[in-house]
């Protein structure tokens, strides 16, 4: 299996390569049958059955140059009855192919949506053309690796499609789930805000037993740490923090003196062990303390 760049596990495309070549080594009879991937234009021999050296293992044949090259820029099968004295082609790789003792030789091109994604190549050690049998097994070869790398090419396509429509799905549910916790955080404080204003004392405490629950079930803090223990009004003035408001503005919306919210928001600070307001909101919401 291959990694892709998008993280898709995808198996080696060189290994349905190699097994095609195999194929066409039996049904052709072919003394030499190689080939290679095509990687940005540029064709990397890599597989071959039959070579006596290892002239040509590694070889990249550059768009237009040599027959391969000439095949992937074509898109079309292409021969040569002599490799040493063919004019049709550049001869940039006669030392690597004249030394493995190559005369004839036929490559063929494996096309998947237009492009060429690797050829395939049949070779005699002897001059003259190549059957057109073995070239037919070659055209049939290329189909069907083409083919093979198409139906690659959709599932990893397909797969895609799923984990980008997964991921959008996510980060919709992502946002919608912080909205959600916004609005819970505002609830929070509005309640505490109102409470010290109800004159029933059953009912202060049920609205501050609710405003407790409710910021357990945001933080997620089941069991909270009791040994931080804040009043009631330390925790008014740090929802209202939390919120993102000044002293000022939290004075306003608790019907205190800015001077006062100061107070409880210093002494809340203390208990929690905070330097500043931002970590006294986080250490709360730690502990269970807000949502």
């Amino acid at each position: 299996m291959s990694q892709t760049p998008e993280g898709l596990l995808r198996p080696r495309d060189s290994d349905v390569l190699r097994s095609e070549l195999r194929q066409l080594a039996a049904l052709s009879k072919a003394p030499v049958v190689f080939g290679g991937a095509v990687h940005a234009g540029t064709l990397v021999l890599s597989e071959f059955v039959g070579t006596r050296t290892n002239r040509m293992r590694g070889l990249a044949v550059a768009p237009s140059s040599g027959l391969g090259g000439s095949a992937v820029a074509t898109g079309k099968p292409r021969s040569v009855a002599d490799y040493r004295s063919a004019s049709t082609i550049t001869h940039h790789y006669d030392g690597a192919v004249l030394g493995e003792g190559l005369r004839a030789v036929v490559a063929v091109p494996v096309v998947v949506s237009g492009e060429a994604r690797a050829v395939l190549y049949v070779a005699n050690r002897e001059s003259g053309p190549i059957g057109d049998r073995i070239a037919d097994e070659m055209v049939q070869a290329g189909r069907r690796l083409s083919v093979e790398l198409a139906i690659r090419d959709e599932v990893d396509r397909r797969v895609r499609l799923r984990l980008a429509h997964e991921a959008a799905q996510a980060q919709l549910l992502s946002g919608a789930d912080a909205m959600v916790t916004e609005q819970l955080r505002d609830l929070h404080a509005e309640l505490r805000g109102i409470t010290p204003a109800v004159s029933d004392a059953q009912a202060r405490n049920k609205l501050r037993d609710v405003t407790e629950r409710l910021a357990r079930l945001v933080s997620g803090v089941t069991d909270p740490d009791r040994e931080v223990t804040l009043a009631p009004r330390e925790l008014d003035v740090l929802a209202q923090i939390a919120l993102g408001c000044t002293n000022i503005e939290a004075a306003l919306r608790l019907s205190l003196r800015a001077e006062t919210v100061k107070s409880y928001l210093r002494s809340a600070m203390t208990k929690l062990g905070a330097h500043t307001r931002h970590e006294a909101v986080v250490r709360a919401r730690r502990l269970g303390l807000l949502p």
